[in-house]
């Protein structure tokens, strides 16, 4: 099984995100690791049949020649199948999968909850961050003797060169600070796309090392007192977050809302995105208000309802993601106290996620 990508024998040892050692070819993909020798380990520690396979939405193109590499290390008569899910988060799990197969195997998130039935995968990255973080302190960075203090996060995908990162910080004289959020969040410095809580340390400069704007834009929306110093290696690119566009559009969405006469109110029901008490609540308090429970929401599947408006109270991004996309309003729970008159509209924040399930 110890084979690199040429093909010839290869004993040494590997580090998290080494693809070169993995033990298996990946000629499909070279940027992420996929842990397939875990996965084959796993299949035979627990004398399973079927293997279950859950992927983001970005990954599941990628999905068939993972399967291809498992199907050719795994016995004949083990079985290895793929979630048709959408899957946005390690709060996203395909639990129907789940309970169907003997190992259940969820790429790309680090573990929200831990548990024995399930193998998570980060999909650790080889991008190599130093570049994009050296532009960042030349473009963006206020210089360390002008002000030492610095918050490092990133995403789960980096957090193999999250000690790298902070060290090549300190050598060039910074003081960084970090710290681990709450219970939804597995590392040190790491931010999910609802949950910015590690983010919270004494500093006023933030530096975020990872691909999109999503991640750095909430966080600079959950810290506004912060400059957000986004360092993009997967994209190459280094910018600082701006939240006045997106502000607009919360703006705009909760002034349309406020002439609502009935609302919509959603329960997700995927296991790590339920907020039943403050569903229940707004519709306890409105006899305008109706709970509607679904497990993906998408504008598509609220045109026949014919609400006024409506309340997420599941993931925060749909509402700030999608939001634009529905023809009525969506509200994240704050955004419709505002609508209604219970806050004022100056207190208007992000929706962030905290606890699991």
């Amino acid at each position: 099984m110890s084979q690199d990508s040429g093909g010839e024998a290869d004993d040494a040892p590997r580090t998290e995100g080494d693809l070169t050692k993995t033990g298996m070819s990946l000629r499909h993909d070279r940027e992420w690791d996929y842990e397939l020798d875990r996965i084959v380990d796993a299949v035979e520690e627990r004398d399973a049949e079927t293997v279950g396979l859950q992927f983001p939405e970005g990954l599941k193109r990628r999905g068939p020649r993972v399967a291809d590499d498992l199907r050719a290390e795994l016995p004949d008569d083990v079985s290895v199948m793929m979630s048709g899910q959408p899957c946005y988060g390690a709060c996203d799990l395909d639990t129907y999968l789940m309970r169907r197969t003997d190992v259940f195997v969820h790429f790309g998130h680090s573990p929200m909850k831990e548990s024995e039935k399930i193998i998570y995968v980060p999909l650790f990255s080889n991008v190599d961050v130093f570049p994009i973080m050296e532009r960042a302190l030349d473009e963006q960075l206020a210089p360390a003797d002008e002000d030492e203090d610095v918050g490092l996060v990133t995403t789960a995908q980096h957090m193999n060169k999250f000690d790298e990162m902070r060290s090549w910080l300190e050598e060039r004289g910074y003081t960084v600070h970090t710290r681990k959020g709450d219970e939804r969040l597995t590392h040190e410095g790491q931010v999910l796309g609802c949950n910015y809580a590690s983010a919270d340390v004494d500093a006023d400069q933030m530096l975020y090392v990872g691909g999109g704007k999503f991640h750095p834009l909430g966080l600079a929306m959950e810290h506004p007192d912060k400059t957000v110093v986004i360092a993009d290696p997967v994209n190459n690119a280094v910018s600082v977050a701006d939240t006045e566009k997106f502000m607009k559009q919360r703006y705009g969405a909760v002034h349309r809302a406020m002439d609502a006469e009935e609302w919509g109110v959603i329960f997700c029901t995927k296991i790590g995105q339920g907020r039943w008490d403050q569903a229940q609540e707004i519709v306890e308090n409105n006899e305008n208000a109706y709970l509607i429970t679904m497990d993906e929401v998408t504008p598509d599947r609220l045109t026949n309802f014919g609400m006024d408006a409506y309340v997420n109270t599941g993931c925060p991004r749909i509402t700030t993601d999608d939001g634009p996309q529905f023809k009525q309003p969506m509200l994240t729970p704050q955004e419709y106290r505002i609508a209604v008159g219970e806050e004022p509209l100056e207190d208007l924040a992000f929706d962030t996620f905290h606890g699991t399930w």
